[in-house]
């Protein structure tokens, strides 16, 4: 049997973000085998996954994002089980991931899901999945939603970070001009109804 050191257990948390128990559990199971125990994490992550399913997911987070041109904005909805779960600081880097690859879907949510993770490990869903194991609550993705237009803006209500937050609102307008502005108030109007 291989020695699980400290800095092994560590090694193998920073790689996957597991738990220092199970970090070691995993390596206590596969003696030592950094690869086989990221294995052995992600397996266990996926059970942890399924057994979280059919639990509700109602909270979480709304972001949105305008291409660099300012012709193309998506918006997508990352629901958990809880509130505090939007604060989390993985959470809130999933969604601006999530979101950021919207922008280059056809914006439905089935495409989203399917489209290769961000961290290039699986699609959108396995990296959801993987967030699941990590913070141990239920995960949906929601909703996704993207448009295209001369001038595309945003407005986000109850901000929890940049770009994110509970209310989206994406609209798009053509025509010349500035039209940044007027869409930005526009967003806002429709937040308000909501």
């Amino acid at each position: 049997m291989a020695q699980i050191t400290a800095a092994l257990v560590k090694g193998l948390r920073d790689k996957t973000g597991a738990g220092m128990m199970d970090a070691k559990k995993a390596l206590v199971e596969t003696e030592g085998d950094m690869e086989a125990a990221v294995d052995w994490l992600r397996a266990k992550g996926l059970s942890k996954a399924a057994k979280k399913s059919g639990r509700t997911a109602a909270d979480g987070l709304v972001g949105a994002a305008i291409s660099a041109d300012g012709k193309t904005g998506a918006v997508v909805e990352l629901n958990a089980e809880t509130d505090f779960v939007a604060r989390n600081e993985t959470f809130q880097t999933a969604v601006r991931q999530i979101t950021d690859l919207a922008l280059t879907t056809d914006g439905t949510t089935e495409a989203l899901a399917a489209a290769a993770a961000p961290d290039g490990d699986g699609n959108v869903d396995d990296m959801i999945k993987r967030l699941v194991a990590t913070i141990g609550e239920n995960m949906t993705l929601r909703r996704a939603s993207q448009i295209k237009a001369d001038s595309v803006s945003f407005y986000i209500h109850g901000a929890e970070a940049e770009g994110m937050g509970k209310i989206g609102v994406l609209v798009g307008l053509n025509g010349s001009g500035d039209l940044g502005d007027a869409g930005r108030k526009v967003a806002m109007h429709v937040a308000a109804t909501a």
